[in-house]
C-alpha cells in the first residue's frame, strides 16, 4: 500500500517553464552545465548545480556553494519566476522522445515507506553523494529534483489519467532543446486529488528507477530533522520526498556501455581468442545488441558481435543473468582485470542516449575497446529489487530524464 501526499507545490510561471526547467543536475559536468546555463540566469542549473556561477573550481559540499543555491532559488520566486499552488495538488508530466511518451503522476511519496522497504532500491549509493544531496535539500529547504519512481501499471490509475488529461488544457507545453517534449497537468480539484490518493493504496510497492543518492538524501534530512523534533506528527513535510510515478510498461531503459583504455597487455588478436572461450564471436556490421546475452564489442575499427554460450552463466539467477553482470564475470574481470570497476580508472561508462557512435569516438581517442550491451528491462529491475538484491554498477540508463524546475516541493 503506497501512502501518496499531494503538496503546493513551486513552479514556472508558464511563460517562462522552457527557460528554467533543466536537465538533472547529475547528467552533467560543471563545464557542461556553465555552456548550457552561463547566458540564461533563469535555468534551474543555477539551483541545483549552482558551482557553475563561480569562475574557478569549488568545493559543491562547501556552505558558500549551497548558499549560491538558496540565493539563486529565493530570487526564482521573489521574481515571480517561480508561483506557488495554492492548495495542495498533483502533477501530471508528459514526456516523448521520439516515438516513445511516458506519463508519470509528480507526489509526495514516503520516507518510510523507502526505510522500510515498500518503496524498494536496486543499487548501492555513495556517502559522498548522500553528504552533498542532504545538504543541498537542507540547507535550501526543498526537494528541488524529483525521483523517477515505477510501479506494476494499474489500469484504474491509468484510466483516471486519461481521464484528467482529457479534461483540461496543461499547464506547460514545450519542447526543449535536446528534442524531448514535455507537457504537464496541474492537478488541483479536491475530487482528483482525493482520486489519486486513494488509487495508489493498492498499489503494493514502488521502485526506484532513477534517483537512489536523492531518496537517500531524503531519509538523511528526516533523519536530522526528526531528531529535532520532539513531537513529530508523522506529517510534516520531511517525511515525504519529490518523486514521479510511472507505470512500468512505460518506461524506456537504454543500454549503459563499457569503455576500456588498455587491453591488459594483450594483443587484439590475444584478447579476441580468450573472449572466444566463453562467446561465439562474428564480426558485424550493425554495433547494436540484437538480443539479450548479445553484446558489441569494437576492436581496432572493427565491430565484432559476441554471444554469450550457455551455461556460462546461471539464467534464473537476477543477478548473475544480467547482462551486465554475465560481462563483468566473464570478460572484463577473468581477461581485462577489471575489478571494483566504480573506482577502477581504465574504465568508462556512456549512457546509451550518446549512441555507439560515442564508443567509436572514444576508440579513437584514449580508449582501447568498447562494449554496447542490450538494454536491462524493467522487469528485470523488478526482480532484483523485489529479491532485496543490488545491481552491477552502471546497470541502467533511463532516458528521457525528468527535467529540475518543472515542480519544486518545499519542506516548509
Amino acid at each position: 500500500m503506497s501512502q501518496i501526499r499531494p503538496f503546493k507545490g513551486y513552479r514556472p510561471n508558464p511563460e517562462l517553464a522552457e527557460r528554467i526547467a533543466a536537465p538533472p543536475y547529475d547528467v552533467l559536468n560543471v563545464k557542461e552545465g556553465k555552456a548550457l546555463a552561463g547566458d540564461n540566469p533563469l535555468s534551474f542549473l543555477h539551483v541545483e548545480k549552482p558551482e557553475i556561477d563561480f569562475p574557478g573550481e569549488v568545493d559543491t559540499h562547501s556552505e558558500l556553494v549551497n548558499k549560491k543555491a538558496v540565493e539563486n532559488f529565493q530570487k526564482l520566486i521573489k521574481t515571480g519566476a517561480l508561483i506557488r499552488d495554492s492548495s495542495p495538488c498533483f502533477y501530471i508530466y508528459q514526456q516523448t522522445m521520439g516515438t516513445h511518451t511516458q506519463c508519470g503522476i509528480m507526489l509526495g511519496a514516503s520516507v518510510a515507506e523507502y526505510e522500510q522497504g515498500i518503496i524498494k532500491k536496486h543499487e548501492f549509493t555513495r556517502k559522498d553523494k548522500e553528504d552533498e544531496r542532504a545538504y543541498h535539500v537542507d540547507t535550501i529547504n526543498a526537494n528541488t529534483g524529483p525521483v523517477m519512481l515505477t510501479y506494476r501499471a494499474d489500469r484504474n490509475i491509468d484510466k483516471l489519467v486519461d481521464k484528467i488529461r482529457d479534461s483540461k488544457k496543461p499547464e506547460y507545453d514545450f519542447t526543449a532543446d535536446d528534442g524531448i517534449k514535455h507537457v504537464m497537468w496541474v492537478v488541483s480539484k479536491p475530487e482528483d486529488v482525493s482520486a489519486i490518493q486513494k488509487s495508489f493504496l493498492t498499489v503494493p510497492a514502488m521502485y526506484i528507477a532513477d534517483g537512489h543518492h536523492r531518496s537517500a538524501a531524503a531519509f538523511r534530512v528526516k533523519e536530522t530533522r526528526q531528531a529535532k523534533n520532539s513531537k513529530p506528527s508523522g506529517e510534516e513535510p520531511y517525511h515525504f520526498f519529490l518523486g514521479v510515478a510511472f507505470p512500468d510498461n512505460q518506461l524506456k531503459i537504454m543500454g549503459y556501455y563499457r569503455v576500456v583504455k588498455d587491453l591488459n597487455n594483450l594483443s587484439p588478436a590475444e584478447l579476441l581468442q580468450k573472449i572466444a572461450q566463453k562467446y561465439d564471436v562474428s564480426e558485424t556490421h550493425n554495433p547494436e545488441p540484437r538480443q539479450m546475452h548479445c553484446f558489441s564489442m569494437y576492436l581496432d575499427g572493427r565491430w565484432y558481435n559476441l554471444s554469450a554460450q550457455k551455461g556460462t552463466f546461471p539464467a534464473d539467477d537476477p543477478i548473475e543473468s544480467l547482462d551486465v553482470a554475465i560481462l563483468q564475470k566473464n570478460l572484463l574481470e577473468p581477461i581485462l582485470n577489471l575489478f571494483d570497476i566504480r573506482t577502477n580508472k581504465r574504465i568508462d561508462f556512456v549512457g546509451g542516449i550518446r549512441g555507439t557512435q560515442e564508443l567509436e569516438k572514444r576508440c579513437k581517442e584514449d580508449c582501447r575497446v568498447a562494449f554496447a550491451l542490450y538494454p536491462t528491462s524493467v522487469p528485470q529491475l523488478m526482480k532484483v529489487a523485489d529479491a532485496n538484491e543490488v545491481m552491477p554498477p552502471k546497470s541502467t540508463w533511463f532516458e528521457p530524464k525528468l527535467r529540475s524546475g518543472m515542480v519544486v516541493r518545499s519542506l516548509e
